[in-house]
Formats: structure tokens, C-alpha cells, sequence
């Protein structure tokens, strides 16, 4: 379906390696006929001669495919939400936040091909595992059609629509959090009070989660729950490099849509 350009820069980096990109396609669930497609999707733009040579294409045609397949997921599995609830949920579930985070899970950063620049940092940022995420869709899209995409990204994607569908503003941010710290740490994050203000009949808190002996950004909620969704959506912003949605020092506990799962 599409032509893939001739990649100049590769040589220095692991994941040409036959067996490293067939362990990107166990992680994926998906064999590429065209393993130069696939070399194609894991080419950053800092490894890459010219940024046509790089994934951003694949990326934006990855983010379409993405789209398309969880608005036909939402439709089949939700017959009596409304447009703008599926919408909500949609938004949160093709997030880049979200996308990193899956991203991470199948550890498809080992996979990665990055410049000196970007390989040099201590941490992917989150960002660019997003972009890698979504190229590799549109890689899939390429190489074997709608139907493959569709099945990967269905198998992806699932379990995150589900938990989204599960809190009354589309996420269940703790949730996204105890898998990634899982995958990462084997461990499952703790929440921890760090202030709380106000009549014990209308108490608010400060709570911030702890990963790995690390504590994220905290962030204020009007009770424990709405504090815990939120700091784990701080956390999860964190770890993705993506502004934090609850300063913790922004006082939110006035605002009626905090963040408590049903």
C-alpha cells in the first residue's frame, strides 16, 4: 500500500538486528511481511537522513487507523452512551499519555532507533513513545491491511477502554498506574497524604503517589479517592513528560467533576 524510503542510518542501531525486530513483533502480536516497513516504524527522526525518512509519516497515518478503530469500539460496545460520552472516553483512550503508557508496557522502547541526541537521556520521553505506538499501527495498516490493524489495535487497546469506561470522567488513572508501575518495578503504587485542610464534615487532600521509593507531583481532591485519581493522573503525566493536570499547588477541590471511579 505504501512505498518505504530508503533509510540510510541504521547501521549503529540494535534493532535492525533480525531478532530484535522479530521480538517486536511477538510483543505486538503481529509478523511484518516487510521487515523494512517495520525498520521504518521504529526510525526516529533523529536517526533518520531526512524526517521523510522517519516515522512521523506512519505516525499520522497510525493515529487515523487508531482513531477509526476505537470509534467503531466504542459504538459496538457502548449501544446506549451518548456521542459525547464516547468522545470523552475516546479522547482519554488515543491520549498520548495513554499510548505511552501501552507503549511502555510492551517495552517497545528497547526496539526504538534514536540519534545520539535522544539516546543520550536517561528516560524516552514519553512523546516519542506515543509517535512510536501509533507508527507502528500505521505500519501494520500497510503491511497487512485494515483488518490487521484493526485486530491489534483491538487487542491493545481493550483493557484501556474498559477501565476508561469504568470512572465517571472516562479513566481510571490508578488503574493505568498500578500496570505501568507493574511492568516496570513489580510493585504497585502507595499513596501517601501529604496535607489536608478543612471541617472534618468538608476535609480536603493533599496526596501524592509513590512509585519505587520515587513520590510524583501531588495534587488536592475533595476526598481520598478524587485525591488518589488525580495524583496518579499527575504521576502518569509525569512519567510521559506531559504537563501535570492538577498543580499540586492548584487548589481543585472545588471542582465537581473530581476524578472517583464508580
Amino acid at each position: 500500500m505504501g512505498s518505504v524510503p530508503s533509510i540510510t542510518n541504521l547501521s549503529e542501531v540494535a534493532s535492525d538486528h533480525a531478532e530484535d525486530l522479530e521480538a517486536c513483533e511477538i510483543a505486538l502480536g503481529y509478523q511484518f511481511r516487510d521487515k523494512a516497513l517495520l525498520r521504518w516504524c521504529l526510525t526516529h527522526a533523529s536517526a533518520s537522513k531526512t524526517r521523510l525518512e522517519s516515522n512521523e509519516r506512519l505516525e499520522f497515518l497510525g493515529d487515523a487507523i487508531m482513531g477509526a478503530v476505537v470509534c467503531e469500539l466504542l459504538f459496538e460496545q457502548f449501544p446506549s452512551s451518548a456521542e459525547g460520552e464516547l468522545t470523552r472516553i475516546k479522547s482519554i483512550v488515543v491520549s498520548r499519555t495513554t499510548c505511552a503508557v501501552i507503549a511502555r508496557e510492551l517495552d517497545l522502547e528497547r526496539f526504538l532507533v534514536v540519534g545520539r541526541g535522544v539516546s543520550s537521556t536517561a528516560r524516552t520521553p514519553g512523546s516519542i513513545l506515543a509517535a512510536l505506538l501509533e507508527a507502528l499501527f500505521g505500519g501494520i495498516y500497510l503491511d497487512g491491511g485494515y483488518d490487521a490493524a484493526r485486530a491489534v489495535i483491538r487487542n491493545k487497546l481493550a483493557e484501556k477502554i474498559l477501565s476508561a469506561a469504568q470512572s465517571e470522567t472516562g479513566v481510571n488513572f490508578k488503574s493505568l498506574l498500578q500496570h505501568l508501575a507493574q511492568k516496570n518495578y513489580n510493585q504497585t503504587p502507595v499513596y501517601t497524604v501529604l496535607n489536608e485542610k478543612g471541617p472534618d464534615h468538608a476535609k480536603c487532600f493533599l496526596i501524592s503517589a509513590v512509585i519505587n521509593g520515587q513520590a510524583y507531583p501531588g495534587a488536592w481532591g475533595p476526598c481520598k479517592k478524587a485525591a488518589e485519581q488525580r495524583a496518579a493522573h499527575n504521576a502518569l503525566s509525569s512519567i510521559s513528560e506531559q504537563p501535570l493536570p492538577y498543580p499540586p499547588e492548584h487548589d481543585n477541590t472545588g471542582d465537581d467533576s473530581a476524578e472517583v471511579p464508580r
